[in-house]
């Protein structure tokens, strides 16, 4: 049986309202952060003048760790030194979601585009880094979600992909309208986009190095049909919405109830 599950947090709710005043953004305090990054089994300390760092933030650095995701650990506002012996922080990741969730097999889904929106979700597993120019094909060839063997893919890419599938490996999912998305995790995290129009699948790429269709694109297409399946199953209403994104259980707890220091969580 399938859930609803809540986030609600006591401060900074997002609203719609015009008549609601903006948020007031805190003023960014210089520090010294000590930044650990798990992955590598090092912290380091950088210099910060961006953001209002807190002990539990998430952020991205430059320097030799560029693109690895770290967890500030230290905040110190007493020092003097000279900047240019410090590496600094680059972005901090917004981890704040408020909004109603209904739980769905493997992953969570929400059916309102202000919950979990894709931009948000890009930045916990795709460092910044400056502009790129993406030159796109598209061959014309379509096919039926409901009939993934129309795929042109070989079998072993197809048990590759089965495999990340298996091992909820597609972290986000997202279709908005007619424009799909996925983050699905490999050697790196990568961004698989399609577009779906009344059950057909169209212009799929993905970001990884591969020039065929790969086993990301695969492993996303399966989570985008168990998804519906079960949405259809358990929440018939919502099987005509415009808009789903749909996230890993894992995913959502590591990044959103892991960082609350207040709020419910209802269930």
């Amino acid at each position: 049986m399938a859930f609803p599950i809540g986030f609600m947090a006591q401060h900074n709710e997002k609203k719609s309202s015009e008549n609601t005043p903006a948020p007031v953004v805190p003023t960014p305090k210089k520090s010294l952060v000590r930044i650990s990054f798990p992955g590598r089994g090092m912290a380091l300390t950088y210099f910060n003048d961006r953001f209002d760092l807190h002990k539990g933030d998430l952020v991205y650095v430059n320097g030799k760790l560029a693109g690895t995701l770290g967890r500030v650990v230290e905040v110190n506002y007493s020092f003097k030194i000279k900047p240019s012996d410090y590496q600094t922080v680059v972005a901090m990741v917004d981890r704040e979601v408020h909004g109603r969730f209904h739980v769905i097999g493997s992953h969570c889904a929400t059916f309102d585009p202000a919950v979990l929106p894709k931009s948000q979700v890009r930045s916990w597993f795709v460092p910044p880094a400056e502009p790129e120019e993406y030159i796109t094909g598209d061959d014309g060839g379509a096919f039926y979600l409901a009939d993934l063997s129309r795929m042109q893919i070989t079998q072993a890419i197809a048990d590759r992909g089965f495999a990340y599938y298996m091992e909820n490996r597609v972290k986000y999912l997202c279709v908005h309208g007619e424009a799909g998305y996925a983050i699905v995790a490999g050697e790196k995290n990568y961004e698989v986009e399609f577009t779906y129009r009344a059950g057909e699948i169209s212009g799929l790429t993905c970001t990884c190095p591969c020039g065929y269709t790969c086993k990301h694109s695969f492993a996303a297409m399966l989570q985008l049909q168990e998804t519906l399946e079960l949405i259809h199953k358990h929440y018939p209403e919502q099987a005509d919405s415009e808009y789903l994104a749909a996230i890993f259980k894992g995913t959502l707890f590591q990044f959103v109830v892991d960082a609350m220091e207040q709020g419910d969580i209802c269930l």
